[in-house]
């Protein structure tokens, strides 16, 4: 009965003046918080020479210092052949892309689909076909952008990347993984990092690539200097391109030289084969390529055959390899080869692609570290020596047709590395072979996106007014106490009808009774 007892002219006051309280509060000035503006996506194709890659990345829309924190989202691999390979099959190298693209659909919000840009990078293989047959190269190009117009992705366009534009971008993709240019520290920030950048050392199936940062002076050719800017700093890239020297034209061209030394004969030893190990090929197949015209004989038919049998001497695979090479006549104060200028290498190098496949090879076939140059000879020499079934016992999990061509390999990443790019025992230790870094594969896809997402523009994030925290907690504080007041009001109500209905009948009972 004490609660029915309580006035309900208070509660009414009391009410009166959270309301007042409440509208002053909304006249406090708010502040402006920003939404979360989401990812955006983008996508690469790495149309290499030998396959296809699509690479599917993302990063806050906000963006960090003008450039994306980039984080790789997903990677489909195409089936077959790379895009150059569909010479004359109209529209085969567009539809090879379809079951990625298809996948791309599926892996990324519908929402995003017409905001995500889609591009497509063609690297050696079709710098070769670009040599050999520019119309064909252009009708290749315009398979795959009718392709990719036909997903409803926006797409920016497909072009046949430089040998700079490669290395450059490989070399991004490298120091990015590694953050050498921003860290994320234990306080959830983004900060520049105080490391070191590294070089890359690419190898594809047709050209290879060295990049590292250098100071602009030491570059006498400065067609081989490239200058970026990312997270608001400016890098210096000494940067080649060799092409013709990738894994898959270095072994053609290895053996378009022995059929030439060996007079085009019907037969011929192939000192870097496994012993007794032998393959019959086409003169088609072997001089087809841009890599290999300078062999090609000038009177015997393409369709003649030639047998190709193993030896497996290393001192004769070595010199043959060596001879692939032009080390003499530099033009400049120091040259790599073929007359072309690198200053000295210094730091670190991550060595991705083909050069992590044949040491990881040599490793898991010898059972030793590759760590120095007088390891990896001595690695090239034990594989040399081995016959194809002993190979097979060492590495079952290796494709059989790969099996023969890793003793070449071998002797190739060797010359390349000590008499080519001028490492020795000192600085070699100093290349980490890599395949992926942090769940991202390494390549220049990554650093294309990183480079591009520098011209995509930032979404502006969504803006609200809003209070401050500590006038919100005023208000949901009046809210609550308000709701209580009127809780109370319902119950005093509630307690004066009840008691205004036991005195009309105590009322009527009296009356009765009289």
């Amino acid at each position: 009965m004490a609660l029915c007892s309580f006035s309900p002219l208070l509660l009414l006051v009391a009410l009166l003046i959270f309301g007042l309280v409440a509208l002053l509060l909304l006249t406090v000035p708010t502040e402006d918080v920003q939404d979360s503006p989401g990812f955006a996506y983008g996508i690469v194709l790495d149309a290499g020479s030998s396959h296809t890659a699509l690479y599917i990345y993302r990063w806050p829309s906000d963006k960090h210092n003008g450039t994306g924190v980039v984080t790789q989202h997903s990677e489909c691999h195409v089936q077959g052949g790379g895009i150059s390979s569909y010479t004359g099959e109209r529209g085969g190298a567009g539809r090879s892309l379809e079951t990625c693209l298809d996948q791309a659909v599926k892996d990324i919000p519908k929402d995003r689909h017409h905001l995500t840009p889609v591009y497509l990078g063609a690297t050696a293989g079709m710098r070769l076909l670009n040599l050999s047959s520019p119309q064909q190269s252009a009708r290749i190009l315009q398979d795959v952008e009718e392709k990719m117009q036909s997903y409803p992705f926006s797409y920016r366009g497909a072009a046949v990347l430089s040998g700079q534009e490669e290395g450059a971008y490989g070399w991004v993709t490298v120091n990015y993984l590694l953050e050498n240019f921003i860290k994320f520290g234990f306080v959830g920030r983004w900060f520049k990092s105080s490391r070191p950048t590294v070089g890359a050392l690419d190898l594809g199936g047709a050209s290879t690539q060295i990049t590292f940062a250098t100071r602009e002076e030491e570059v006498e050719d400065k067609v081989d200097m490239v200058k970026l800017r990312l997270y608001g700093q400016e890098f210096s890239l000494y940067t080649h391109s060799f092409l013709c020297y990738g894994r898959d034209q270095v072994l053609m061209r290895l053996l378009a030289h022995l059929i030439k030394s060996q007079d085009y004969s019907d037969s011929v030893d192939h000192p870097c084969y496994p012993a007794g190990h032998s393959r019959v090929l086409t003169f088609s197949s072997v001089f087809t390529s841009p890599c290999t015209t300078q062999y090609q004989p000038s009177s015997l038919s393409r369709h003649s055959s030639v047998t190709v049998k193993g030896s497996g001497r290393y001192e004769l695979c070595e010199a043959n390899v060596s001879q692939i090479f032009s080390f003499d006549n530099c033009p400049f104060s120091q040259c790599s080869f073929d007359r072309v200028f690198q200053p000295n290498v210094r730091g670190s190098f991550m060595a991705f692609s083909a050069f992590f496949y044949t040491h990881s090879f040599l490793q898991r076939i010898t059972g030793k570290p590759v760590k120095t140059l007088s390891q990896l000879e001595e690695a090239a020499k034990t594989v040399c020596t081995m016959s194809f079934h002993q190979m097979l016992l060492l590495a079952p999990g290796e494709s059989r047709p790969r099996l023969q061509d890793y003793c070449a390999s071998s002797v190739f990443m060797n010359v390349l590395m000590s008499r080519g790019y001028g490492f020795d025992d000192a600085s070699f230790p100093h290349i980490s072979f890599q395949k992926k870094a942090a769940d991202t594969s390494v390549g220049w896809a990554l650093g294309y996106m990183l480079s591009l997402s520098n011209l995509l523009p930032a979404e502006s994030a969504g803006v609200r007014k809003a209070l401050t925290l500590g006038s919100w907690t005023a208000l949901v504080s009046l809210c609550c106490l308000l709701l209580a007041a009127a809780l109370l009001i319902i119950l005093l109500r509630a307690c004066d009808g009840k008691m205004k209905k036991k005195k009309k009948e105590k009322k009527e009972k009296k009356e009765k009774e009289n």
